[in-house]
């Protein structure tokens, strides 16, 4: 298997002659390659491409003995240049590389974008029990910030919204 993960030396072209990306499916297949022994192509060419999914979801796919993520080589197959950040999924879904679903990000932008934690007990983003009211609370810039306490769930909802809204921008999710 290959020993690096995601690095950027890989150029576009030579992404191009090893894979087909499909963007309306996000599906990569591997081409014919005539470098390539009559094995791999009778073995690969045609085929999917990605041999690994990691617990998040990510498709690694390995070019030359490198393991890069499918995101990344969507947007380098797309745009010809790699991302100058991460690679968000608008979606949050880690495996759907639907070039619509792809966005350049930095960090903090991506992890706006974040479903609501499984622990989460309220049923709303940002919003947790605080005795017999409700509390509701963002992240912003690495900063947990209070938003205030509320008689009704749905109020301290409504307070995170507006929040995550002026905050997160087209990056913020509310569920």
């Amino acid at each position: 298997m290959a020993a690096k993960t995601s690095g950027t030396s890989l150029t576009a072209e030579q992404l191009r002659a090893a894979l087909i990306y499909d963007p309306e499916t996000g599906d990569f297949t591997w081409r014919y390659r005539p470098d390539q022994r009559k094995e791999w192509n009778t073995r690969f060419s045609g085929k999917p491409a990605g041999g690994y999914r990691r617990p998040n979801g990510h498709m690694l796919i390995a070019v030359n003995y490198v393991n890069y993520h499918a995101h990344r080589l969507a947007w380098l197959y797309m745009t010809g240049k790699w991302p100058t950040g991460e690679v968000d999924h608008i979606d949050t879904d880690g495996g759907n590389n639907v070039w619509t679903n792809l966005r350049d990000a930095t960090r903090r932008q991506n992890g706006s974008n974040t479903r609501i934690r499984s622990t989460n007990t309220s049923g709303f983003k940002g919003v947790s029990k605080h005795g017999e009211r409700w509390i509701a609370t963002i992240t912003a810039n690495n900063h947990q910030r209070y938003l205030g306490i509320f008689d009704t769930k749905e109020e301290a909802y409504a307070a995170y919204v507006a929040a995550a809204k002026r905050l997160h921008g087209e990056f913020a999710r509310f569920s």
